[in-house]
C-alpha cells in the first residue's frame, strides 16, 4: 500500500480554495471521486504522498505547506480596479498574480537588504494631478518620443525603457498549455513598490492594446496605486462603470501615447477614412479606436465623424483579425513541432530585467540553485538556453 501523507486537512482545503478551484476539478487532477477529496479535506482519510504532491503542483503551492499546523498568511489581494460587473478572478488569474507577487517580494527584499535607493518616480503624482502632466513625466523619465519611435515595435521600446529605469515588466497569456488567461477577466496589473515596481500585461491580444495596457499600468506606478485592471480602453458610454483610478490612468496613457501636439500636427486628411486612421494609429503604436477616441476628445473630429469612422474601423479590424488568424494557421503548419520558443516565452513572463537579476545572483552564489529555478520557472541545467534569449 502506498504511503499516506498525513497532511493538515484545513490547509489542503485552503490551498484549493485560494486557487479558486472547484472540488470536481481538483479531484479529477488526482483521479479520485469528489467524495474522496472531501474526506481528505475533512481529515477522515489521507491522500497518498504522490496524490498530495500532485495536488501541491496543481494548486501551485510547496508540498511542505500541506504539513503546516494551520493555513499560512498569504499575499494580500491586489486592489480590484476593474469595471463593475467584471468576471470573478479564476484560477489562471490567481496563479499569475501570486507568481508575480512572489517574484516582486523576493526582489524587493533583496534590494532592501542591499539598501538600494527608492525610485523617485513611484508615487510622484496622485489622481488629483493633471493626467497630461503625469504623461509628460513618464515620457521624460523613460526618454520616449511617440512621434519618432526608433523601430516598428513601439511596445518593445517602451518595455526596454521601463526596465532600464528599474521597472519589471512581465507579459504572458497562459500559465501552461491547458490554463490560459482571459483578457476580459484580467488585462494587466501593477505593484507600485518604490524599490521594485512590477507591471504585468496579458499578452493575449495584438501589440496595440498591449501597449495601451502597459502605459496604463505605468500610470498606476506613477500615482502609487497597486491594483488589477481590465478593459483599459473603455467605451465612451460606459464611464460610470469604471473606477476613477482607471479613468485617470486611461487619460494618462492616452496623453502619453497620443500627445495632443502630435495629433494636432497631423493633416486633416488623416481622419478622412478608417484606412487613413489605421495608418496614423500604426505609426503611433496604438489602435484605431484609441486614436479616434483621442481625436474626438480633442475636438479634432465630430461625434458623427467618430461614429462613422469607428464603424468602418470595426469592420477593418474584423478583417484584420481574420487575416491574422489565417497567417497564424499557415505559420503553424510550417513551424517546427513544439510551438513558440519555450525559453523566450519564459523570459517575457519573468521580465528580462528580473531574469538577468536572478541569473546574476545565481552566478554570484548569492542564491541557491533551487530558489533560482523556482523564481525563473526553468530548470538549472537549462539556464544557458534562457540566458541566450536575453541577447537576441
Amino acid at each position: 500500500m502506498a504511503d499516506k501523507a498525513y497532511i493538515t486537512p484545513n490547509v489542503l482545503k485552503w490551498a484549493r480554495e485560494s486557487a479558486k478551484m472547484t472540488e470536481e476539478i481538483a479531484a479529477a487532477k488526482v483521479s479520485v471521486p469528489v467524495d474522496r477529496l472531501k474526506e481528505w479535506e475533512a481529515g477522515i482519510s489521507q491522500p497518498t504522498i504522490r496524490q498530495a504532491q500532485t495536488l501541491a503542483k496543481t494548486y501551485k503551492r510547496p508540498f511542505a505547506l500541506f504539513f503546516l499546523p494551520e493555513a499560512p498568511r498569504d499575499f494580500h489581494p491586489l486592489q480590484d480596479f476593474r469595471k463593475s460587473g467584471s468576471k470573478s478572478l479564476t484560477t489562471s488569474s490567481i496563479f499569475i498574480i501570486r507568481e508575480i507577487q512572489q517574484k516582486q517580494a523576493w526582489i524587493s527584499d533583496v534590494y532592501s537588504e542591499n539598501q538600494e535607493e527608492k525610485l523617485v518616480f513611484v508615487g510622484r503624482f496622485s489622481i488629483n494631478d493633471n493626467p497630461q502632466t503625469v504623461a509628460k513625466d513618464i515620457l521624460d523619465t523613460l526618454k520616449i518620443n511617440p512621434a519618432s519611435y526608433k523601430t516598428d515595435n513601439p511596445i518593445k521600446e517602451w518595455i526596454d525603457a521601463a526596465e532600464k529605469m528599474g521597472i519589471f515588466v512581465s507579459r504572458t497569456s497562459f500559465i501552461h498549455s491547458r490554463l490560459k488567461l482571459d483578457s476580459e477577466e484580467l488585462q494587466g496589473f501593477a505593484i507600485a513598490d518604490p524599490l521594485a515596481p512590477f507591471v504585468f500585461v496579458n499578452s493575449d491580444d495584438w501589440n496595440a492594446p498591449q501597449l495601451f495596457t502597459l502605459v496604463h499600468e505605468l500610470a498606476h506606478i506613477w500615482i502609487a496605486e497597486t491594483g488589477i485592471s481590465n478593459e483599459v480602453e473603455p467605451d465612451l458610454k460606459l464611464k460610470d462603470k469604471f473606477h476613477p483610478i482607471e479613468l485617470f490612468c486611461n487619460e494618462v496613457a492616452a496623453n502619453a501615447l497620443i500627445p495632443k501636439e502630435i495629433v494636432l500636427s497631423f493633416d486633416s486628411k488623416s481622419f478622412q477614412t478608417s484606412k487613413d486612421v489605421f495608418k496614423v494609429a500604426k505609426q503611433l503604436g496604438v489602435s484605431s479606436f484609441a486614436l479616434l477616441v483621442r481625436a474626438l476628445n480633442l475636438n479634432i473630429i465630430s461625434t458623427p465623424a467618430y461614429q462613422k469612422l469607428k464603424k468602418q474601423a470595426d469592420i477593418d479590424y474584423a478583417e484584420y483579425l481574420k487575416r491574422e488568424a489565417e497567417k497564424k494557421a499557415k505559420q503553424k503548419e510550417n513551424d517546427k513541432p513544439g510551438g513558440p520558443n519555450y525559453f523566450l516565452l519564459q523570459l517575457n513572463r519573468n521580465s528580462r530585467l528580473f531574469t538577468q537579476t536572478v541569473l546574476d545572483a545565481f552566478r554570484g552564489g548569492y542564491i541557491e540553485p533551487t530558489m533560482a529555478s523556482n523564481l525563473l520557472n526553468v530548470q538549472v541545467n537549462k539556464f544557458s538556453k534562457l540566458e541566450s534569449q536575453l541577447f537576441r
